[in-house]
């Protein structure tokens, strides 16, 4: 059966789900209702806060969607076991910041999957790590089609050997953090076209690319190269149901126009694991502490900036918010999600 069919959608194209408020319920129904896959970033979501969006997504929309999780390990998720950067303590103390912590840097992983076995959903996915192969049957038992991250083909494997249903592959391109765990993600990272190629040579699941995907060109040259579906995100942020603030939307149609710098960077300086996001001053003045052995790991530092992100939204200043962008920025539109789909299916 193919991934379209099995999915329940007549589209091959997929909101990708972006942690933070970004994939509101009114987005996520949009895309399902018109026949997508709209999909709920719910890694940062409180059990109780996740389970009512799931409620309210199905009083919206019948058709299928997906909820995206991010595998943290109890450990992980509960312990700050790292202290504050000197640097970002400077900050703060600059610019008369109270950094108070969280009790724990992140959500409980094993809490939030419990909320999917009890209010099931069409399609999970998971980013960050990889789950056993009981968690994936226990699902597929409820009905759930699972998907699995990958920036590398041997995590793509991974997946296919505990059984999931298919494969998002995310290249270098994609903006947000990059889903993979293994070293080999990280030490050479892949473009989109030559993931899919060399993931294709492995292992035969079905797979969804992700990475600078903004045209119905751009899903029919990955599905030429052997993916099923697209996955999108960057086009559908500065959609008039997206949830991200007016500051980041501004800084994207920015970009967009040539109003601002287009030039997008991996980094890991705002959370500590790897994400691509517009260049701003944050990331240019301290650049020299964007080290992998120089950082607190996330979740941890991910709190650890979370005041700093807090206060730049609250002053309309974009130079130091975390905004999360794929390297097809320029192409981004402020208008309704369905416009953009019914252009994507128009250039498909």
């Amino acid at each position: 059966m193919k991934l379209l069919d099995q999915l329940g959608i007549t589209y091959p194209i997929i909101q990708a789900p972006m942690a933070g408020g970004a994939t509101t319920p009114e987005l996520i129904a949009a895309v399902s209702n018109f026949g997508g896959l709209g999909s709920l970033g719910a890694g940062m979501t409180a059990p109780a806060a996740l389970n009512s969006q799931i409620d309210a997504i199905k009083t919206l929309t019948e058709r299928p969607f997906m909820v995206n999780l991010m595998v943290l390990s109890d450990h992980d998720a509960s312990t700050f076991d790292t202290s504050m950067p000197d640097w970002l303590t400077q900050y703060y103390r600059e610019h008369h910041i109270e950094a108070a912590l969280p009790d724990r840097p992140a959500q409980s992983f094993a809490e939030q999957l419990q909320v999917l076995y009890e209010n099931p959903v069409s399609v999970v996915s998971f980013t960050f790590g990889i789950v056993s192969i009981e968690q994936v049957q226990r699902l597929q038992q409820l009905g759930t089609c699972v998907i699995g991250t990958a920036n590398h083909p041997l995590e793509a494997q991974a997946w296919a050997e505990i059984g999931a249903d298919a494969v998002c592959l995310q290249g270098m391109e994609a903006g947000g953090h990059r889903g993979g765990w293994l070293p080999e993600s990280e030490a050479d990272p892949l473009g989109l076209l030559t993931l899919i190629g060399q993931t294709r040579a492995c292992t035969d699941i079905p797979l969804i690319a992700s990475g600078g995907i903004m045209t119905g060109q751009g899903i029919r040259a990955v599905q030429a190269s052997g993916a099923q579906l697209a996955q999108l995100g960057t086009a559908f942020l500065t959609t008039d149901e997206s949830g991200i603030n007016d500051i980041y939307t501004q800084a994207l149609l920015d970009a967009g126009l040539g109003n601002r710098s287009t030039e997008t960077r991996l980094t890991r300086l705002f959370s500590g694991k790897q994400a691509r996001g517009l260049v701003n001053n944050y990331l240019l003045n301290f650049a020299v502490f964007d080290k992998k052995d120089e950082l607190p790991p996330y979740p941890q530092l991910n709190a650890m900036t979370s005041p700093m992100r807090a206060n730049a939204a609250k002053n309309e200043d974009a130079e130091h918010l975390s905004l999360w962008a794929g390297q097809g920025v320029t192409q981004v539109r402020q208008e309704r999600a369905i416009t953009l789909l019914e252009r994507l299916v128009q250039e498909l």
